[in-house]
């Protein structure tokens, strides 16, 4: 994507939540920040859309959110001008644990835990958007919700999903040209640079269960946008092995991606 493609995406973001907002009734917004590229991208959209006084962020860390991302969702917010809520999400995590223990049985803890932590964040952005009139914005991207690498109820959660039509290495581009249009750095340098991570268990790296982005990008264009079949697709380089794991994932993630909140179409 040329650099005026880039300008002209962020523009239809930001006209297209814009319109969306004010359409529904609503003036203000308020999403999770996380201190990842994705809700600081949503979070800078947002900001241009609709000022700074009608966004709200939430900052929701647990046990497995790192320092780093927790002084860059700060930054990020102190950097747009907007308001930060910190609501730790540890005690609550650790009652429903107790809470499930016997229901659960013996055996090691898996995926139900990490979309435990997902789902009480979209809890706390529903009751503040109930509580105070907002509209919750999701930040999910277009390669994570192709692969059904959300948690239903969690952070699917929201009334508006900005970029749920924009691939990963979109994203960045995105992230980029926010700063230089800025002409400062608005969406930390460190968020733009630290490996993806959903932060929900121990050193946890989305590359490690997707493999890296450029690679899953170049799949799911092909695949979902050009309508290529598995062989077309590694006839252009792609690894057979990861094509078959990409279309299968996509395949089986429909349910989710019918009940995740209406986007930009870009």
């Amino acid at each position: 994507a040329k650099l005026d493609d880039i300008q002209e995406i962020y523009e239809a973001l930001v006209l297209g939540t814009r319109d969306f907002v004010r359409k529904n009734g609503f003036t203000k917004v308020v999403l999770g920040l996380s201190g990842g590229i994705d809700s600081a991208l949503v979070t800078a959209i947002a900001v241009e859309a609709l000022g700074t006084e009608n966004v709200t962020a939430v900052t929701m860390p647990s046990e497995y959110s790192s320092k780093e991302t927790r002084s860059d969702a700060e930054r990020t917010a102190r950097n747009l001008g907007i308001k930060l809520i910190t609501v730790g999400i540890q005690e609550v995590f650790d009652n429903y644990l107790r809470l499930l223990k016997d229901a659960y049985g013996s055996g090691p803890a898996g995926l139900e835990n990490e979309n435990l932590q997902a789902r009480i964040r979209g809890n706390i952005l529903m009751a503040l958007s109930n509580r105070f009139g907002w509209l919750v914005l999701a930040t999910g991207n277009k390669s994570e919700t192709a692969v059904g690498y959300c948690t239903m109820y969690g952070d699917m959660v929201g009334g508006f999903a900005v970029i749920k039509d924009v691939f990963k290495t979109t994203v960045y581009k995105l992230a980029d040209y926010v700063n230089s249009k800025a002409g400062r750095e608005v969406i930390p340098a460190s968020t733009i640079e630290r490996a993806p991570s959903a932060e929900l268990r121990p050193d946890q790296k989305d590359e490690d269960s997707l493999g890296p982005y450029d690679m899953l990008d170049t799949i799911l264009k092909l695949y979902v946008e050009e309508d290529k079949h598995s062989d077309e697709i590694v006839a252009e380089g792609p690894d057979a092995e990861v094509t078959r794991r990409v279309i299968r994932l996509v395949d089986h993630n429909e349910f989710k991606r019918r009940q995740a909140a209406p986007g930009i179409k870009i």
